[in-house]
C-alpha cells in the first residue's frame, strides 16, 4: 500500500469518527427525550394505582410514591358498592354498541365512497367531512331537545343513539385504506361472481383487520371516557357512565384520595388491557398507511 493510500484512509477514518459519534449522541439524546416523556406519561398511572391499594392512613403518613405495606383492596370494595360497579358496566354495555355500530356503519359507507361510482359522490364525502370542524358543543343543546320531546332521556338510547353511526373520523379513515387495496384483486373477485357485498366482508375486511382494530380501539377509548353528553342525558345512578360516577364520588369523597384514586384506576385499566391486545395490529397500520 502506497503513503498516499494510506493517508486517505486515515483521513477518511479521521473525518468518518465524528460523524459516528455525532449520531450516536443525537441518538443518545433522542432515546433520553423519549424516556423522559414515557416516565411522564406513565408516573399519574403508576401514582394512581399505588394510592389506590393504600389505607388512608398510609396515604396521609407516607410518601405519595412509598409502596404500600400491607396492599389493601378495601378502596375498590367500597367504590364497588358505591353504585360504581353498575357504572362500568353501563359503560362497557354502551361502548359495545356504539363500537359494534360504527364499525358496521363506517365500512359500508367508507366502501360505498371509496369503491363504488355514484353521481355528486366527492362533493358529499367533503361535505360530510367538514361537519368535523363542527364543535361537539355546538349539538348538544339541540339534541337534548330532542330527546326531550321523545321522552328519551335517561335511558339506554339517549346514551347510544348519538354515536351509534359512522363518524366522519371512521369513514375516512376507512376509506383512506380501502382505497389502497389493488383493483386487481376486487376485479378477479367479480370473476369469480362474487357481488359487492361478497366482496366487502370476504375480500375487504379481512384486508382491513389491522385499520378496524386501530378503529376499534379508537372508538372505545373515547367512548370509554365520553363524559359531557352522559351527564347531561341521564340522571341517577340507574344510567350513570363510569366517568360520570367518578366524578361524582370525586365531589362526595373530596378528601379521601384512596377511594378516588380506586375509582380512576378501575377507569383506566380496561383501556390499558385493551390496548396490550391490539398494540400490534395498531404498530401494523401506523407502518401501512402512515397514520399519525
Amino acid at each position: 500500500m502506497s503513503t498516499d493510500t494510506a493517508y486517505r484512509g486515515t483521513a477518511a477514518d479521521f473525518v468518518r469518527r465524528p460523524r459516528h459519534a455525532t449520531a450516536l449522541l443525537r441518538g443518545g439524546i433522542v432515546y433520553l427525550l423519549l424516556v423522559a416523556g414515557a416516565l411522564l406519561t406513565v408516573a399519574p398511572l403508576v401514582l394512581s394505582a399505588l394510592t389506590s391499594i393504600k389505607t388512608p392512613e398510609q396515604f396521609a403518613s407516607g410518601s405519595p410514591l412509598a409502596l404500600p405495606n400491607p396492599v389493601t383492596g378495601q378502596n375498590f370494595d367500597t367504590v364497588l358498592h358505591q353504585g360504581l360497579g353498575r357504572a362500568v358496566l353501563v359503560t362497557a354495555l354502551m361502548t359495545a354498541f356504539i363500537t359494534g355500530g360504527q364499525l358496521i356503519t363506517s365500512i359500508l359507507a367508507a366502501y360505498a365512497f371509496a369503491r363504488t361510482e355514484f353521481p355528486g359522490r366527492d362533493v358529499l364525502f367533503w361535505i360530510y367531512l367538514g361537519t368535523m370542524m363542527v364543535p361537539s358543543m355546538v349539538t348538544l343543546i339541540p339534541l337534548y331537545l330532542m330527546f326531550a320531546k321523545l321522552g328519551w332521556l335517561n335511558t339506554f338510547w339517549a346514551l347510544i343513539l348519538p354515536f351509534v353511526f359512522a363518524s366522519p373520523y371512521a369513514i375516512f379513515l376507512l376509506r383512506q385504506y380501502f382505497r389502497s387495496i389493488p383493483s386487481e384483486l376486487l376485479g378477479a373477485a367479480r370473476l369469480d361472481g362474487a357481488n359487492t357485498l361478497d366482496i366487502l366482508v370476504h375480500v375487504v375486511v379481512p384486508m382491513s383487520r389491522p385499520i378496524l382494530a386501530t378503529l376499534t380501539l379508537i372508538t372505545v377509548v373515547t367512548q370509554w371516557n365520553n363524559f359531557m353528553w352522559p351527564l347531561v342525558a341521564s340522571s341517577g345512578r340507574t344510567w350513570q357512565v363510569l366517568t360520570v360516577s367518578t366524578a361524582t364520588l370525586q365531589t362526595e369523597y373530596n378528601a379521601q384520595w384512596t377511594l378516588v384514586m380506586a375509582a380512576t384506576t378501575l377507569a383506566i385499566v380496561p383501556l390499558v388491557l385493551l390496548f396490550i391486545v391490539f398494540q400490534r395490529q395498531v404498530l401494523r397500520s401506523i407502518a401501512w398507511t402512515g397514520l399519525k
